[in-house]
C-alpha cells in the first residue's frame, strides 16, 4: 500500500520536504518490519535501524505542526512501528536495550506527530504508548530514561476530564512513577504519587483499579516493615493501614463485582502484615484485634493462614494470657498448612513464656505432628528447637529435649535398621547440646543430655568406641559436680570398654577428690603401662594435685616425670623446669632440706653431663635458671648454718659456689655479683666444715684439710669483689682468715710461720677489725698449738686499733692486756713493758671506764709479780712491781681497799730492807774491821 492512499490529502509533490521526510521514515518502518519478519535480525542491525529512526524524527520535529493526514499518517507508522517490535520481543530478548530504543520510537513519533482531532481518545493512547515504554525502561534498570516517560505520559492525560480511561492511564502513571521514585532515600516523593492517585479512585468503580493502589501500599509497608524503622516516616504502620482502607472502600465502592474476591483476599493480607507490624511494636491488643477482624471475615470452609495462629499466640502470650496462647499453639499444630518451621518457632515462643513444665506437653505434640517423617522428622524438630534456642538452648530448653529423647513414643520412631542414620543424627544432636552446656558448666544438665544421647548408640561391637567416649564424659560431669562414687562407676565402665590414658587419668583425680593420696599415687605409676600414655599426662597430674592441694602426689608426678627424662627424647618439659617444679613443692614441706640437697646434686651432675646451656638452656633465661638454683642452695645453706647443721651446711654452700661459679662464666652473665658469692659460698662451707669437726670432736682427714684450704685459696682471690659494704666486706675477710688459719693449724706439719703470716696480711687490710684480730689472737693463743708469735702480733695489732678509736672499747683492751701479760710473763722485761702501757691506757680514764675486774687483774698480777723478786731478794725488782701494782691500783675503781694494805706492804718492806741494808753494812765493816 502506498502513502498517498492511506491520506490523498497527503500526496504532494515530490519537492515537499514534508513529504520527502515522512517518506524516509516510512522506508526505515518498512525494513523494521522485514526485520520483525525474518529470522536475521540482529542486535547491531535494530541499534543501527534505532539511531537512523532518531535521527529522522529529528529531522522531521522542525517541520511540526502538521497537517491532519501527515499526523493520521504519522500515527499508522508509528502503530507499525510498535507491533514490528513486538514481533521482534516475541521472537527474540524482550528486554534487549535495541528493542526498547524502537519502542522509545514509536512513542516518540506520536509526540512529534501532535494529537489529532479525528483519533477516538488520542492522547490517551500516545501515553499509553509512553507508559509501556517507560515500564520496559524500569525493567531495564534505566530509570531515568522510564522516568522521562512517564512525566511526558502525565502531561498527555488530563486528570479533570472524569473520563474513566484515562482515569486508568494516570493511576497507572502515578502508580509506575512511584515505584521509581521509592528507589531513591526520599520516601515522601513515592507516597505522595500514591496519596495523588486515591483522588483518581472516587472517579473509578473499577475493583482492579482499588486493587494496584492497595498493593502499592502493601508492597512499600512490607518493605519497612522488614526493615524494622519504627521511627521513619512514613511508617509501616500508616502505610499498611491506606492499604486496608483502599480495600475497604474499593470493596464498598464496587458491590458485589466478580473481583471482589481479590479485593477480599488482599484485605486479609494486609490484615495479616498489620497485626505483624502491630505484634513487632509489642501491641499485642492491637496484633489481637487484627486477628479478630480476620477472623470474623473468613467463610466456613477457607483455611486459616498459619501466620494468623502465631501472631494470635504471641499476642496472648504478650498480654499473659498462657493459656490462650497454648490454644493457638496446638491449633497451629493441627493446621495442615503451617510449615514445620513455622510449629517449631511458634512452639519455641510458647516455651519462652510458658516455662520448663510445659516443655515436654509441647515436644510431644510437636513429635506426634512430625510422624509422618518418622525419625528424620523428629531429629528436624529438635534440631530446630534446639537451633532456634541458640546452641544449647538454656537449662529449660535442653530439659525439655532430653525428656523428649528418652519419651518411649518418640524412641519407638527409631527402632530399626532403616533408622540407624537418624539415630546417629539424634546422639549427635544430644551430643552437641551437652556438650555446649558443658563448655558453659552447667554439668547436670550436660550429664542428663550425654545420657540421653547414649540412648541412640547402639551396643554393637562398632559402637564400642562411642560409647567408651561417653562413659568418659560422664565422668568428667558427675567429677564436677563431686559425685566422686558415680563418677567412678562410669570410668570403669569407660576402662573395660576401652582401655586408655584418658581413664587411668579420670581414675587418677577422682582418687584426688577422695583425698586418696596413696591410691593416687599408685594410679600415677600405673599410667606408665598404657599404650597411648605420653609425659604430658604427668604434667597434667601434677596441675591436678596442686589444685587439690596435695603436694605429696604432686611430688610424686614430678618424681616419675624426672625419671623418664633420657638424651634425646621430647618431653613435655624442660629436665631443669621438673627439677625446679620439685625443688619448689619441697620448699613447702617440712623437714626436706635432704631431699632439696639430692636435686641440687643431680643438678650439678645434670649440668657436667649434658653440658650447662643443654640442661638449663641458654642466653637469659638460662642464666636465671641458674642463679635460681644458686639461690637456693645459698638460702638453705646459711638456714642450714643457724640450725646449727653443719654437714648440710657445707654441702648446699659447696653446690652453691659450684652453680654461682657456673653462672658467673655462662653467656653474657659475667659480673662481680655472681663472683663475691663464690667467694661467700666458699668461705662459709669451709667455716660448715671446721665447726661439722668441733661439733663431733673428731679431727679432719687430710683430705678434707687440703679441700678446705683449696677453698679458701680461691675464695681469697675472689674477696676483693665482696659487696662494698663494709660490715660485710670485713666479717667475711675476717672468716677467710680464721678459718684458714684452723685449717693451717690442723695440717700434717707445722705451718705457723704461714699462720703467722696470714694474719699479718689481714691486718695490712681495709677490712680488717680490731675486734676480730682480738679473735685471732685468742685463737692463735689457745689450742693444742697455740702460736704465740702470731697471739702476740694479733694483740698487740688489735690494741693499737682499739686505741686509735674515738672511743675505746676497754673491755676488749682489758682483755687483750691480760693475754699479753700472760704471754709476756716468761720475760720480766717483756711483761714489765705490757703493766707499764696498761698503767699509761688507765691514767686519765673516768671512774669505771675500763672494766673493775680487768682493772683488778692488772693491779693484783703486777703486785704479785713482786712476790717472786722478794723471795729471791731482788729487792729492787720487788720494789718495781709494788710500785707498778700501787700505781695501778690507785687508778682503777674498787681498789680502794686494796691501795692501804698494799702502801702498808711496801713500808714494811721498806723497813725489812733498811734493817738488812744496815745489818749488811755492819757485816761489811766488822769485816774490814777484821781484816
Amino acid at each position: 500500500m502506498k502513502i498517498s492512499e492511506l491520506s490523498p490529502e497527503f500526496n504532494r509533490s515530490s519537492g515537499d520536504p514534508l513529504s520527502s521526510q515522512i517518506s524516509d521514515l516510512e522506508s526505515l518502518v518498512v525494513s523494521v518490519e522485514s526485520l520483525s519478519s525474518s529470522s536475521s535480525a540482529s542486535p547491531t542491525s535494530l541499534c543501527t535501524l534505532a539511531g537512523s529512526l532518531r535521527r529522522q524524527l529529528t529531522l522531521l520535529t522542525p517541520l511540526a505542526p502538521f497537517p491532519e493526514g501527515s499526523q493520521l499518517h504519522l500515527w499508522k507508522l508509528s502503530f507499525r512501528l510498535w507491533n514490528a517490535s513486538i514481533d521482534l520481543s516475541n521472537s527474540g530478548d524482550r528486554l534487549s536495550i535495541s528493542l526498547a530504543e524502537l519502542r522509545q520510537c514509536a512513542a516518540d513519533m506520536l509526540l512529534v506527530a501532535g494529537i489529532p482531532a479525528s483519533v477516538p481518545s488520542a492522547s490517551v493512547k500516545a501515553a499509553s504508548f509512553l507508559h509501556r515504554t517507560g515500564l520496559i525502561w524500569q525493567e531495564l534498570g534505566q530509570l531515568d530514561r522510564a522516568a522521562k516517560c512517564y512525566e511526558k505520559a502525565t502531561d498527555l492525560v488530563d486528570a479533570t476530564s472524569g473520563n474513566e480511561e484515562e482515569t486508568r492511564v494516570l493511576l497507572d502513571l502515578n502508580l509506575a512513577r512511584s515505584q521509581i521514585a521509592w528507589e531513591g532515600s526520599d520516601k515522601t516523593l513515592p507516597i505522595a504519587f500514591l496519596s495523588r492517585s486515591k483522588a483518581l479512585l472516587l472517579k473509578s468503580a473499577c475493583a482492579d483499579a482499588y486493587k494496584s493502589l492497595a498493593e502499592q501500599f502493601l508492597s512499600y509497608g512490607k518493605v519497612l516493615l522488614s526493615k524494622h524503622e519504627s521511627d521513619a516516616s512514613p511508617n509501616a504502620s500508616d502505610l499498611l493501614s491506606e492499604a486496608l482502607d483502599i480495600c475497604e472502600k474499593g470493596i464498598a465502592a464496587t458491590g458485589k463485582y466478580s473481583k471482589n474476591s481479590e479485593l477480599e483476599a488482599l484485605k486479609s493480607r494486609c490484615l495479616r502484615f498489620l497485626s505483624a507490624e502491630r505484634l513487632h511494636h509489642e501491641d499485642f491488643e492491637g496484633a489481637l484485634k487484627c486477628v479478630r477482624v480476620l477472623r470474623n471475615s473468613w467463610k466456613q470452609d477457607e483455611t486459616e493462614h498459619p501466620s494468623v495462629g502465631y501472631v494470635a499466640m504471641k499476642g496472648w502470650l504478650g498480654i499473659g494470657n498462657v493459656q490462650e496462647g497454648e490454644k493457638e499453639l496446638m491449633g497451629l499444630v493441627k493446621n495442615k498448612e503451617a510449615a514445620e518451621g513455622v510449629v517449631v518457632a511458634a512452639a519455641e515462643e510458647y516455651l519462652k513464656q510458658a516455662g520448663v513444665e510445659a516443655a515436654p506437653a509441647v515436644m510431644v505434640a510437636l513429635a506426634g505432628r512430625c510422624r509422618v517423617g518418622g525419625a528424620a522428622a523428629a531429629v528436624r524438630v529438635v534440631k530446630r528447637v534446639l537451633e532456634r534456642g541458640g546452641g544449647g538452648g538454656g537449662k529449660g530448653r535442653a530439659k525439655a529435649v532430653a525428656e523428649l529423647a528418652a519419651d518411649e513414643r518418640v524412641m519407638r520412631l527409631f527402632n530399626g535398621d532403616e533408622s540407624k542414620r537418624e539415630r546417629g543424627a539424634m546422639h549427635s544432636l544430644l551430643w552437641n547440646c551437652g556438650a555446649e552446656h558443658f563448655r558453659i558448666q552447667n554439668f547436670e544438665v550436660s550429664a542428663e543430655l550425654f545420657e540421653r544421647s547414649m540412648l541412640y548408640v547402639s551396643r554393637e561391637e562398632e559402637s564400642r568406641s562411642r560409647r567408651a567416649n561417653c562413659f568418659r564424659v560422664l565422668t568428667l560431669c558427675y567429677l564436677a559436680i563431686s559425685q566422686l562414687n558415680r563418677a567412678q562407676e562410669f570410668v570403669n565402665e569407660a576402662d573395660k570398654l576401652e582401655p586408655s590414658i584418658t581413664c587411668a587419668f579420670l581414675k587418677f583425680k577422682i582418687h584426688l577428690k577422695k583425698k586418696e593420696d596413696e591410691e593416687a599415687i599408685m594410679q600415677l605409676q600405673s599410667m606408665l603401662t598404657y599404650a597411648d600414655f605420653h609425659p604430658e599426662f604427668l604434667t597434667i597430674s601434677t596441675h591436678e594435685s596442686l589444685q587439690n592441694k596435695s603436694t605429696r602426689v604432686a611430688l610424686s608426678s614430678l618424681s616419675t616425670l624426672l625419671s623418664l627424662y633420657s638424651p634425646g627424647k621430647l618431653m613435655p618439659l624442660s629436665e631443669v623446669s621438673v627439677v625446679r617444679n620439685l625443688t619448689t613443692l619441697l620448699l613447702r614441706e617440712p623437714n626436706t632440706e635432704f631431699e632439696i640437697l639430692k636435686h641440687a646434686k643431680l643438678v650439678r651432675s645434670r649440668m657436667v653431663e649434658i653440658g650447662v646451656e643443654s640442661f638449663f638452656g641458654n642466653g637469659a633465661s638460662g642464666a636465671r635458671e641458674i642463679n635460681w638454683f644458686a639461690g637456693n642452695c645459698w638460702n638453705f645453706g646459711l638456714k642450714a648454718g643457724r640450725e646449727m647443721k653443719h654437714e648440710l651446711c657445707k654441702e648446699f654452700l659447696e653446690v652453691a659456689a659450684e652453680l654461682y661459679g657456673t653462672a658467673m662464666n655462662f653467656g653474657d652473665r659475667i659480673g662481680d655479683t655472681n663472683q663475691a658469692m663464690v667467694c661467700k659460698c666458699l668461705i662459709l662451707s669451709a667455716g660448715a666444715m671446721l665447726s661439722l669437726e668441733e661439733r663431733k670432736k673428731g679431727c679432719l682427714s687430710d683430705l678434707d684439710v687440703k679441700k678446705g684450704l683449696e677453698m679458701l685459696e680461691r675464695a681469697g682471690k675472689l674477696l676483693p669483689l665482696i659487696s662494698t659494704d663494709e660490715s660485710i666486706n670485713a666479717g667475711f675477710h675476717f672468716l677467710h682468715t680464721y678459718n684458714s688459719y684452723q685449717l693451717l693449724n690442723k695440717g700434717p706439719t707445722d705451718m705457723q710461720s704461714q699462720q703467722t703470716q696470714l694474719i699479718k696480711s689481714y691486718a695490712s687490710t681495709k677490712a680488717c677489725k680490731p675486734h676480730h684480730l682480738l679473735q685471732l689472737g685468742l685463737t692463735a693463743s689457745l689450742g693444742p698449738r697455740p702460736n704465740l708469735e702470731a697471739a702476740e702480733f694479733s694483740f698487740r695489732s688489735s690494741l693499737t686499733s682499739l686505741l686509735s678509736l674515738p672511743h675505746p672499747d676497754y673491755h676488749s683492751i682489758g682483755v687483750i692486756l691480760r693475754k699479753l701479760a700472760s704471754i709476756s710473763s716468761h720475760s720480766d722485761d717483756l711483761a714489765y713493758e705490757v703493766y707499764r702501757q696498761a698503767y699509761q691506757i688507765v691514767v686519765g680514764l673516768r671512774v669505771g671506764e675500763y672494766p673493775e675486774e680487768e682493772g683488778k687483774w692488772l693491779a693484783m698480777s703486777a703486785w704479785n709479780r713482786s712476790s717472786l723478786a722478794v723471795r729471791l731478794r731482788q729487792g729492787e725488782v720487788a720494789r718495781k712491781w709494788m710500785k707498778l701494782g700501787l700505781d695501778l691500783a690507785r687508778q682503777l675503781s674498787g681498789m680502794e681497799k686494796y691501795v692501804a694494805s698494799m702502801e702498808e706492804c711496801i713500808k714494811g718492806f721498806e723497813k725489812v730492807c733498811d734493817g738488812e741494808r744496815d745489818r749488811e753494812e755492819s757485816h761489811t765493816n766488822n769485816q774490814l774491821v777484821l781484816a
